[in-house]
């Protein structure tokens, strides 16, 4: 009879510890994020060095930003709006997640944002900031660890002035956003366009272009030629013989992502950034050693950015000892104690960053390495153009 009342306490005891146990699973916290990005096609370089950006800061953490154990939702958005909101629906209402992550290009942040801020997800972007989501459609629910759009195109216009050029001649695709790039670049470049030359989407000769160039002779040209088009009219600059005859500045054409296919030929070519690899800081001292060791390749600003939000992430929920309701995360957001790759940084009255902006240099490190290089600060703590019409 003692046996048997000694086992049914046993059994009794293993029970309440069995259920303690399962409702202490029950009561710890989760982190979701949905993290979405242009993840195929020729653009997915892009959308690969934000994920490692933004995973090597979750990596440093083990997985458990703020301390709060954190799944990670990743989504490919293909460069298709439609496509893009359907994923982003999907997270929000059946995986439930408490922050949406990312983003590469302006058409696909267009179609998404407003969906989400409607729902009341905090959203942090990570490379595109178009001005509508600056200024007259920005958002409480919206961050942006990058810049807006326009402001590496003013800085090169700035540096432009601040060199005397006079007469530039400028090439973009001929599409909205390219066009509005050159208009960005305008804004602050105190001299004469000779000539905007804008070559069909998707075209890879240059050489009527070029010739175009020669016989204006500018001050310098100015590119925004993104991607594939950027790497042929950087390799065409060199054979065109204008390679050290003409400045030749711009703006997403040469990168750490573009370096690894023009090499020699975009060495010693300038273009405009808010952040490179060798900032003098502890924050991004560490980032490039431990990008560099887990990934090996040298990172890029896409990924610098994508650090930079898990990092916000991460100091955010420190400071709401690891409440996640959008509230306390708005509120911590702004008000965190986060250290940025790229030094000063705070947020603007849009929620867009405060911070400097570079004049960066492609450079060969080792035959086979190139980066860009900081070479000068141009904009000393600045805000972009549209947050005046931000009402908040």
């Amino acid at each position: 009879m003692v046996f048997r009342a000694l086992s049914k306490c046993a059994g009794f005891l293993i029970g309440m510890i069995l259920m303690c146990h399962s409702l202490a699973a029950q009561e710890v916290k989760e982190l979701k994020i949905g993290f979405m990005a242009t993840l195929s096609g020729p653009a997915a370089v892009f959308g690969k060095h934000m994920h490692d950006g933004f995973m090597l800061a979750v990596n440093q953490s083990n997985g458990a930003l703020g301390g709060m154990a954190t799944k990670i939702f990743v989504v490919d958005d293909k460069l298709d709006p439609d496509h893009a909101v359907e994923e982003a629906t999907k997270l929000i209402n059946e995986y439930g997640i408490d922050v949406l992550v990312g983003v590469n290009f302006s058409r696909v942040m267009l179609a998404v944002h407003d969906p989400v801020v409607r729902s009341r997800t905090v959203f942090i972007g990570t490379n595109s900031g178009p001005a509508p989501i600056a200024g007259r459609n920005c958002s409480r629910y919206f961050f942006s660890t990058a810049p807006q759009d326009d402001q590496v195109h003013e800085t090169m216009g700035r540096y432009a002035s601040l060199k005397g050029y006079q007469r530039v001649v400028t090439i973009a695709p001929d599409y909205e956003a390219a066009r509005d790039s050159i208009a960005a670049f305008r804004r602050h470049f105190k001299g004469q366009i000779a000539r905007e030359i804008f070559p069909k989407l998707g075209q890879t000769g240059f050489s009527s272009e070029f010739d175009q160039i020669a016989e204006i002779d500018p001050d310098a040209i100015y590119a925004f030629m993104p991607g594939g088009m950027g790497i042929e009219l950087v390799r065409q600059f060199q054979t065109s013989g204008l390679k050290g005859i003409i400045p030749f500045l711009s703006t997403r054409t040469v990168n750490a992502v573009t370096l690894p296919y023009t090499m020699e030929t975009g060495e010693g070519l300038f273009s405009a950034s808010h952040w490179a690899p060798n900032l003098d800081n502890p924050a991004n001292k560490r980032f490039v050693r431990e990008f560099g060791r887990a990934y090996n390749y040298p990172p890029s600003v896409y990924a610098a950015q994508g650090y930079d939000a898990a990092k916000l992430i991460h100091y955010a929920l420190e400071l709401t000892g690891g409440a996640k309701d959008q509230e306390a995360l708005i509120s911590a957001i702004n008000a965190a104690p986060f250290e940025s790759v790229r030094g000063d940084f705070r947020f603007n009255s849009n929620q867009f960053p405060i911070q400097d902006f570079y004049l960066v240099e492609g450079v060969r490190r080792t035959s086979r390495l190139y980066e860009m290089e900081a070479i000068a600060r141009v904009f000393d703590d600045v805000g972009d153009a549209f947050s005046g019409s931000c009402r908040l």
